[in-house]
């Protein structure tokens, strides 16, 4: 059941099987929630944009067990999550989810980007935490086309807060105007309202 959004002073908030779903711009290394996302490359090592933030926020602990996954498992597919300790951060986990380079949309893009979201809300829930925060994956250096990639992270998190979870709160944590405008036009296009 997916009830209207409400502005929540500028940001929007949608209720989804008693799980809350919201939008807002803003810095998601200062997150409180159970676990942020991590829109990591597939060595896990850090890089630009959010990934970068996360590493240099949390410090050395999270390289450090990125370091020891990548040794037990290689690198990272796309679509694929695992998790982490947040080091420094107010959160308590990092799941370090790898989203899709944009190659028009041919080569499995779509699939590739709901399953980094899907990936991410399922490691969230077997290990049994309620709140998640989620950058926008795979629409800064990865140039997805960020209209399509909204709909479908918000498409994609709606179905899985549509079926029972532990899952109470999840929070779209938005880097810029452009992107925190794109998300919310998507979520009330996918949610009918105006």
């Amino acid at each position: 059941m997916i009830m209207g959004v409400k502005d929540m002073g500028n940001n929007p908030v949608k209720i989804i099987n008693q799980a809350k779903l919201s939008i807002l711009q803003g810095d998601i290394t200062r997150q409180t929630t159970d676990t942020i996302v991590n829109a990591a490359n597939s060595s896990l090592m850090g890089g630009g944009g959010v990934d970068g933030a996360i590493h240099r926020a949390g410090g050395p602990a999270i390289l450090e067990e990125c370091i020891q996954i990548v040794s037990l498992q290689g690198r990272l597919p796309s679509g694929q999550a695992v998790i982490t300790n947040a080091g420094n951060m107010k959160s308590k986990h990092v799941i370090h989810t790898v989203g899709p380079i944009w190659h028009g949309g041919k080569q499995g893009e779509a699939d590739l980007l709901a399953s980094a979201y899907r990936e991410s809300l399922q490691l969230a829930a077997e290990n049994n935490l309620s709140s998640i925060s989620f950058p926008s994956i795979s629409t800064g250096a990865y140039s997805y086309p960020l209209d399509e990639a909204s709909r479908i992270a918000l498409k994609t998190v709606a179905s899985f807060l549509s079926a029972t979870t532990s899952i109470k709160e999840v929070v779209f944590v938005l880097f810029d105007s452009r992107t925190f405008d794109a998300y919310t036009t998507a979520l009330r296009e996918i949610t009918g309202d105006k």
